[in-house]
């Protein structure tokens, strides 16, 4: 058996369902294209893609390198039980077991060891995962791994799109990959799904109105125009994934490894649990996951919005308590989803002692959308 076809067996047995090799060259398309897309703006807060960095050379990275080896580790398709009584917030699944950080660096290195050993020679080598300055699914195309779809995901036959990637920079030869053919054909699902239209055609995706990006990499203040949107997502968003066609496909529960199988906490929480966690709770819920993304006051505010979109009168208490929150991030997104279900007494109490200019704004605006209470004259 040659070299590439030992690599295949190897990461097999390490849990990954395909595995396919690219050259270590420069990926001239995918570089303009990224320029295109930066160009546009729609990268918005995410200022370290445009850094120094060529994330089109895996040579920047490794300069020994001569193949990239591109590993689909699969995650739970399935959805999850709410954990808890209701209303719950959503977490995309990938986000729903163990940090895939630390599970993919570990196989990668893994399979890097033995690499070494059967090679027979030294071989340089370094483990990259999306944390990485490499434009991995590019890179995953270009290796015929699968190819990428109108969502911007990378579609892997026979699996779908609920697989996450890694790369294996190594210096020897392996033999290359055919790229795989797009396969959306006329299919729009992903698009017409979007509820922010973040999706916009020609394979490229507006960020600044995913709901991935407002929930997870976004700072401050979610727009207020897209906090409906958002409905009941509170770190992510798998809506372009859940009706693709080629997800029928996804991998059985008996692939997925047993660290990235979702944990009853991490899938499906209660939102008002969420509202009420201080600072040392909050970090064991995020502790050990890919939660550990965001910070306290960005799951907080992205709870309020869920809140404002899927709660009723029985989360008004737990919404007020949050207008006394330290963070003014999260008290001005309580403001908005107090407004949203109609909740004026604990807003005027609030503008009445609010500091911040920003959070009173906020109030303001919530008490101008708010109904006012309907009187019936005794006449």
């Amino acid at each position: 058996m040659e070299l590439g076809a030992r690599i295949r067996s190897q990461a097999e047995r390490l849990g990954f369902v395909r595995v396919a090799y690219a050259p270590a060259d420069r990926l001239g398309v995918a570089a303009e294209r990224l320029r295109e897309w930066l160009a546009r703006d729609f990268a918005g807060e995410m200022e370290y893609l445009a850094g120094p960095a060529d994330r089109a050379d895996p040579r920047a990275l490794l300069a020994a390198a001569r193949t990239v080896i591109v590993c689909a580790l699969p995650y739970a398709s399935t959805d999850a039980a709410p954990d808890g009584p209701g209303p719950h917030g959503r977490i995309a699944r990938y986000a729903r077991g163990a940090d895939y950080h630390v599970v993919l660096k570990q196989r990668l290195r893994a399979l890097a060891e033995l690499i070494r050993a059967d090679a027979g020679t030294a071989v340089a080598w370094r483990a990259c995962v999306d944390t990485a300055p490499l434009l991995e699914r590019a890179l995953a195309a270009q290796a015929g791994l699968g190819f990428v779809a109108k969502n911007t995901m990378v579609i892997t036959p026979g699996l779908g799109s609920y697989t996450l990637l890694g790369e294996l920079l190594v210096s020897i030869d392996l033999a290359s990959g055919a790229p795989e053919p797009e396969r959306c054909g006329r299919c729009t699902a992903c698009i017409d799904v979007c509820p922010t239209g973040a999706l916009i055609g020609g394979r490229m995706m507006d960020a600044r109105r995913c709901i991935s990006y407002l929930t997870i990499e976004l700072d401050g203040p979610i727009p207020r125009e897209l906090r409906p949107l958002i409905h009941d997502w509170i770190f992510g968003c798998d809506l372009c994934q859940e009706v693709c066609p080629f997800n029928a496909a996804a991998p059985g529960a008996d692939l997925v490894p047993l660290d990235l199988r979702p944990r009853p906490r991490q899938s499906r929480p209660s939102l008002t649990g969420l509202l009420g966690l201080g600072t040392a709770q909050f970090r064991k819920f995020v502790d050990g996951t890919a939660l550990r993304r965001v910070r306290r006051r960005q799951l907080l505010r992205n709870v309020c919005v869920a809140l404002g979109n899927v709660g009723g009168p029985a989360e008004v208490p737990a919404l007020a308590r949050a207008l006394g929150d330290r963070a003014p991030l999260v008290r001005g997104h309580a403001a908005w989803a107090l407004g949203r279900l109609g909740a004026r007494a604990p807003l005027e109490a609030a503008l009445a002692r609010e500091p911040d200019r920003t959070v009173r704004a906020e109030i303001a605006a919530a008490l101008d959308e708010a109904p006012r209470p309907h009187y019936i004259s005794s006449r």
